[in-house]
């Protein structure tokens, strides 16, 4: 049977384990920031590009649904994001925000989504639901009572904008429902203000023009 340790020796070692208990209760886990995170992917860390991915593609999720034209593309324009976001990463200078630059690209790759499948559908009042033919039929009669019904509104809303080009649709979006500025959509887009500000005249223009058509349908 071996020998007892040494009174000396097990008291050392119980006050060694107690100390590196309370050092281990001490340490708090090393949050990283955005530019920690890019700088160690820049240096060949791969892995340091998950934490990005999981803090901001609840962002880019809702962004490409904004713009998707069904369900089945969304996680596409997702993936097509990060890829551009990975393969850009030494692109980005740190002069603004990262998540600012990841969704000037979320931005950008979605009006590239809608560009390369552009088609205007038209859309006839026999294709509306009742409750959104309910709302046009006010809206043509009293469009100051029709703003009531808000769900069949959007519903309308969401038809129009998928008859719109790209341009449009995109500068009616982040002006109208996103409720940006015209220097964020600048920002975002990389057009120049005046240039928002002529798409948006158009963009406006344009829906009138597609509200009118379903609305004919209606009464010719």
């Amino acid at each position: 049977m071996a020998a007892d340790l040494p009174l000396s020796t097990a008291a050392e070692r119980a006050s060694s384990r107690l100390r590196r208990r309370r050092i281990e209760r001490t340490i708090e886990p090393i949050q990283l920031t955005d530019a920690d995170l890019i700088a160690a992917v820049l240096r060949g860390d791969t892995a340091s590009f998950e934490p990005l991915v999981v803090k901001y593609s609840p962002r880019i999720f809702a962004t490409a649904r904004r713009y998707a034209r069904r369900d089945s593309e969304v996680d596409d324009i997702v993936q097509e994001v990060w890829t551009k976001a990975y393969q850009k990463l030494g692109s980005f200078r740190g002069t603004a925000p990262f998540e600012h630059w990841l969704m000037r690209l979320a931005v950008r790759t979605c009006y590239d989504a809608l560009r390369q499948h552009q088609r205007n559908r038209e859309a006839f009042f026999s294709d509306l639901s009742e409750p959104e033919q309910d709302w046009l039929e006010r809206f043509m009669a009293n469009p100051q009572s029709s703003a009531e019904d808000v769900t069949a509104a959007r519903a309308l809303i969401q038809r129009l904008l998928s008859m719109l080009t790209p341009a449009a649709r995109l500068v009616i979006t982040l002006l109208e429902i996103e409720e940006k500025s015209v220097k964020e959509i600048a920002q975002l887009t990389g057009w120049s203000v005046p240039l928002v500000k002529v798409r948006a005249f158009r963009a406006r223009a344009e829906m009138r023009k597609c509200l009118a058509r379903i609305a004919r349908e209606k009464y010719l």
